[in-house]
């Protein structure tokens, strides 16, 4: 494995590092740049480009960046949250019709679900429906995938949902949503023995200092291999299912690296056309607490038998381990099949936390290389003195946009390579 990475100038919270990439432009969202894990940007019928952002917390909702011009970025629209303990997180975008998940910071709070949007004028969102997954075990939807224009997979809870821990309340869920009006669930799964009533046993859990749910995270299903959905699955790892029938979901295969390692899988990204997965773990804890959170290379020639081969060199642990706030993996740019999408099987941009975001050449999947990153400066008022870099998207011009988790809201940036 490779825990090391080019070389870093001393790493202060206050200097913007760079190698291979350029910042563009930057757009703090008139005060509110805390934004989650959704990005997806919509090819509007008049051409416009808008880049859709999911908020991390209350009290806004998600904003419409116009980034036609990625160097002249101009917010168009910013929705509130119905109330203060919710968020919205994610949301993706299917020609004109946007789903955005919602999640509550408790069990039992409503709403608690997805909604879709009409946004054929971006300016003026119109709700066309809402999809409730509340109840008195479910905080809602945490992560959603919608890239069919059909289904919506999603990572949420259920009213009828009776986990037997309370961190396993979020689990695999298909909705149909062909009708956009009228939403139905088509299929769910969850890990067995996470719920009252499953004869198998409850699965072994890590340390409690580590212990943050067999869960589902990332659901992505692709329209390549509609039959498959690649779920990060959090502490119960990579989990490959059959949804070829979606009301008997089976799966197909399963790779943990927890323990010895500290958990939560967050995303599996399947490269199709050289038979591998490159796997995301998420930090979760500060000042390296649960270190390391890595991005793992998967042998998957063999569905029934995956093999990690190797993991992509780190950011150096000194320069930022004491940075401020969160530091390893996160989210990477998911190869989106979408018009505006960037989508390669040996250029792979993932973020970071305060270690920024990072571009990897997997050409040798032995030996992963870093060839560019961006880390921005602490952004002012960030709670954790540092950039929180949170989520990531590239259009097809290979222009890159990453989200800060507090303050820092939106930066646009080129690669120069």
């Amino acid at each position: 494995m490779n825990l090391s990475s080019v070389s870093h100038p001393a790493s202060r919270a206050d200097q913007a590092l760079a190698l291979n990439m350029r910042l563009i432009a930057h757009h703090e969202l008139d005060g509110f740049g805390g934004l989650g894990e959704g990005i997806s940007m919509q090819l509007t019928r008049d051409g416009r480009r808008i880049l859709w952002l999911a908020h991390e917390g209350a009290p806004k909702n998600f904003s419409g960046v116009d980034v036609t011009d990625p160097r002249k970025p101009r917010l168009i629209v910013q929705t509130d949250l119905p109330h203060m303990k919710l968020r919205s997180n994610s949301l993706d975008v299917v020609d004109d019709i946007m789903a955005v998940a919602y999640q509550a910071s408790a069990a039992g709070i409503t709403p608690a679900g997805f909604e879709l949007f009409d946004v054929s004028i971006p300016e003026k969102p119109r709700l066309i429906s809402h999809f409730d997954c509340s109840g008195p075990t479910s905080r809602g939807v945490h992560a959603l995938w919608f890239v069919d224009g059909k289904y919506v997979h999603m990572a949420a809870g259920a009213a009828d949902s009776k986990p037997r821990n309370p961190l396993d309340d979020q689990f695999y869920r298909i909705v149909d949503v062909s009708n956009p009006s009228k939403p139905v669930e088509a299929g769910r799964w969850w890990m067995p023995g996470t719920q009252e009533g499953d004869t198998a046993e409850p699965p072994a859990r890590l340390p409690a200092k580590f212990d943050t749910g067999f869960r589902a995270h990332n659901t992505n299903v692709y329209p390549g291999r509609p039959d498959r959905a690649f779920v990060g699955y959090i502490d119960g790892g990579a989990v490959v299912l059959d949804i070829a029938d979606k009301s008997n979901i089976k799966v197909v295969s399963q790779w943990n690296h927890s323990p010895p390692f500290n958990g939560f899988t967050h995303t599996v990204l399947p490269l199709f056309d050289r038979n591998l997965w490159i796997v995301s773990d998420e930090c979760v804890q500060d000042d390296g607490a649960d270190w390391p959170k890595l991005v793992w290379v998967v042998d998957a020639r063999s569905e029934a038998n995956p093999l990690p081969i190797g993991t992509f060199p780190a950011p150096p642990v000194d320069a930022f381990v004491k940075r401020g706030g969160r530091f390893g993996a996160h989210n990477l740019h998911e190869n989106m099949p979408a018009p505006c999408s960037f989508q390669s099987d040996t250029i792979i941009v993932g973020t970071f936390f305060n270690a920024g975001v990072r571009v990897y050449d997997t050409r040798n999947p032995y030996r992963v290389e870093e060839i560019a990153y961006y880390v921005p400066s602490a952004p002012a008022l960030s709670p954790v003195g540092s950039a929180q870099l949170n989520d990531v998207y590239v259009d097809e011009r290979r222009i890159v946009y990453a989200i800060d988790r507090f303050t820092g809201g939106l930066y646009i940036l080129e690669m120069t390579i």
